[in-house]
């Protein structure tokens, strides 16, 4: 409770990789990620960015944040976990980890690029009343079952 405390008070935003936490835990990673309770951690960044009025978002879980150039945009070819770090073809070193928190953060603020409420679309408008059927009576039915008029 006290670290997500802490980096909501100092952070107006905050991204978060939406992990396959149930995924992870199948694999040799499982005891790393129980133990860290990301689920839980992710949680409780998230109710309390609400309460201190930060914003909080997470990122696609399929958002190759590893793989992708943070300077370029070049996606590479899949990477085993043991890879640290990698060369891209227009000539820039990553750490992997680093890599993926500019390309998270990067994903994040796209994404969140109209946080501040305003209408993006137009609300709804009803049709007007000659739109809404051919035949002014034509929502009306004449039929009737032992003289009770259906509607």
């Amino acid at each position: 409770h006290k670290l997500s405390t802490a980096i909501i008070r100092d952070n107006q935003a905050v991204y978060v990789e939406d992990l396959c936490v149930a995924g992870l835990g199948r694999t040799r990673l499982a005891k790393s990620v129980h133990d860290a309770g990301w689920a839980a951690f992710t949680g409780m960044l998230e109710y309390k960015a609400a309460r201190y009025g930060r914003t909080f978002a997470r990122v696609d879980r399929f958002f190759p944040s590893t793989r992708m150039c943070s300077q370029c945009g070049r996606i590479t070819e899949k990477m085993t976990l043991n890879v640290r770090s990698w060369d891209c073809p227009c000539g820039a070193t990553h750490d992997r980890d680093v890599n993926a928190a500019i390309n998270v953060l990067a994903a994040g603020q796209a994404d969140n690029s109209n946080d501040r409420g305003a209408r993006v679309r137009p609300g709804p408008v009803p049709a007007p009343r000659g739109e809404a059927v051919t035949h002014p009576d034509a929502a009306r039915s004449t039929r009737s079952v032992e003289r009770i008029s259906v509607l």
